[in-house]
């Protein structure tokens, strides 16, 4: 086998950015197996993508993702595009015998995903859903202590993701507000998040039930956007929101726990704000992105009196990925969580193991999703093995 990875993105500008330094860091701070070449990055607007990839260290670029899947100096096809364009690349990829690294959510609908999931497997190419929160220590702590039965029989799952980045209704149409493209609102593009975080730490869902909302109408039509920024001329057109702008749904699990869940871009003063809490039998864990190296954890065992949340900083060299970085107390940010999932990408692909989480993460995901919106339009719980 070749000791280089020769990478090709399709992306760059928000998740572009973030995935390239990924690839740029995890040779600096981690020994993959593997060594990786940064070949060409991929966008439709030439002098925005030639500069990018100058800027974020790309041997060359390309206009056209068909063109780029096809050649055969690239190894790993890496999608960061808008949700629309995820199928398409990814089947075309994965019938050119390529690996592929793919943004959440994994396609518009389930029956997409579940085209996507098919082909690679018949393919038989590595597949990696970006569910980038997997990858902060303190989330793989929690996932240890829960693992460990620290926290004993789960009841409760209760999370919520919280942003305020569209709450001005002047706000432009951005691509995120059509359905067309995104698939969905704050349900999938936040909702995803904690969805998988749920399936990962507490397991399977049964039933679901859920209610959603659009509160701004019509947006002015926008004239550039760059990541989670745009902007439009001042008496633009308007044009129509066609995504939820907040969800909440309820859940049960199959192992008996119950979950609340709640993804809305209103919630003012709220920039990044990604919550868990779960209660168990013998005590409790709670993580927030907004202090991702920190988890708190409560024992009910712990001596009558003395009890109450203790704050783990998750940044010493007992804790996951931690030792790759920096002194006790030097904490790591966002950034890094695309770091560790790229390096766990590299090593499933050079030491020929499974992906976690892979496209059948991403199924199950967009299962959840919409069994959500089943259930939101029918007005009743929906089981999820239904869909």
């Amino acid at each position: 086998m070749k000791d280089t990875l020769n990478i090709g993105l399709v992306g760059y500008k928000f998740m572009g950015k973030a995935h390239s330094n990924a690839f740029r860091k995890v040779g600096m701070f981690f020994e993959p197996s593997l060594r990786l070449n940064m070949k060409a990055i991929c966008g439709r607007d030439e002098e925005w993508v030639k500069e990018s990839a100058e800027k974020f260290g790309w041997e060359g670029y390309e206009t056209s993702w068909e063109n780029l899947v096809k050649r055969d100096d690239i190894d790993v096809i890496d999608i960061t595009a808008p949700s629309n364009f995820h199928k398409e690349i990814a089947i075309a990829a994965a019938e050119a015998g390529k690996h592929i690294f793919c943004e959440k959510p994994l396609a518009l609908n389930l029956k997409d995903a579940r085209e996507m999931l098919e082909v690679v497997k018949k393919a038989n190419v590595k597949h990696q859903i970006g569910f980038n929160y997997r990858f902060a220590p303190a989330v793989q702590l929690a996932k240890k202590l829960i693992d460990e039965g620290k926290i004993g029989k789960i009841y409760h799952y209760r999370a919520h993701y919280l942003q305020d980045f569209i709450i001005d209704p002047c706000f432009p149409l951005v691509w995120r507000l059509d359905k067309d493209v995104a698939g969905s609102g704050s349900h999938g593009d936040l909702g995803a998040h904690f969805v998988d975080l749920a399936r990962f730490l507490v397991g399977e869902f049964d039933e679901v039930i859920g209610m959603s909302e659009t509160f701004i109408k019509e947006r002015p039509i926008v004239e550039r956007m760059t990541g989670l920024t745009a902007t439009a001329q001042e008496g633009a057109e308007m044009g129509k929101v066609t995504v939820d702008d907040a969800t909440i749904f309820m859940a049960r699990f199959k192992n008996g726990a119950l979950g609340s869940f709640e993804a809305t871009r209103f919630a003012a003063g709220h920039k990044n704000d990604m919550f868990f809490e779960i209660n168990g039998s013998k005590g409790s864990i709670r993580f927030s992105v907004e202090r991702m190296n920190e988890l708190e954890y409560y024992s009910v065992e712990d001596e009558e009196g003395l009890q109450g949340f203790r704050l783990l900083q998750v940044t010493e060299d007992i804790h996951p990925y931690a030792d790759a970085w920096w002194p006790v107390g030097h904490v790591i940010g966002y950034e890094h969580t695309f770091v560790h999932e790229m390096y766990e990408f590299i090593e499933a692909i050079a030491k020929d193991k499974p992906t976690n989480p892979s496209f059948n993460d991403g199924v199950k995901c967009s299962q959840i999703l919409e069994a959500v919106d089943v259930s939101i339009e029918n007005r009743q719980w929906i089981e999820v093995d239904s869909l």
